[in-house]
């Protein structure tokens, strides 16, 4: 049994499953919602280019990938991975995430991260988890600090990006012990919005 294994994590709100070449179909119309693949700082699959995405995310060996499913009308709104884990040192990046327009700002990625989160420290004992975006993906750093992350640094000139870019990586991190306090406000935030 490897360190992470592909599980289903259900909340209120969302459900995360195991990525599968079934969830094909549902996971083109939450892209299409939003055309999400024009977006600059992030990498979403263009429709035809989907079938080789969930192909790239299930060969990796250093990949958990899910499929985030809406729990109300039981809708896929996008994809969120485990990736670059290390078992060695019990770390692991949550990542590779992108929810449908519609999905965005609803509750439903805080929730997704409390279940990753929750899995990581609690069932994985997990040392540390990381979170990766784009310098200028202002939206995705104020989502991570919101999340109670702290930034460790800047990977200057870290990758080419699909336009030809070169991407700047901010990094974050949660540590173990800090994981009790970080629970409890995604909780209360998640009660604040849908109590």
């Amino acid at each position: 049994m490897s360190f992470v294994e592909p599980v289903t994590l259900t909340g209120t709100l969302v459900t995360l499953k195991p990525l599968s070449h079934d969830h094909h179909d549902g996971l083109v119309a939450a892209a299409s919602d939003g055309e999400l693949w024009n977006l600059w700082y992030t990498t979403v699959p263009r429709p035809p280019e989907m079938d080789a995405e969930i192909d790239h995310r299930l060969a990796l060996p250093t990949m958990v990938p899910f499929t985030a499913f809406r729990n109300d009308i039981n809708q896929v709104i996008g994809m969120t991975t485990y990736l670059n884990i290390d078992a060695d040192n019990r770390r692991l990046e949550i990542g590779g995430t992108w929810l449908a327009k519609s999905a965005q700002r609803t509750g439903m990625n805080v929730e997704s991260k409390l279940l990753l989160l929750s899995h990581a420290f609690e069932e994985l004992d997990c040392l540390a988890v990381e979170f990766r975006t784009h310098w200028l993906n202002m939206q995705s750093r104020a989502a991570i600090a919101r999340l109670g992350a702290k930034q460790d640094g800047v990977l200057r000139h870290h990758r080419l990006m699909p336009d030809g870019t070169i991407r700047d990586t901010v990094v974050f991190s949660i540590i173990a012990p800090e994981w009790p306090a970080v629970r409890n406000e995604l909780v209360r935030r998640l009660a604040a919005r849908h109590g």
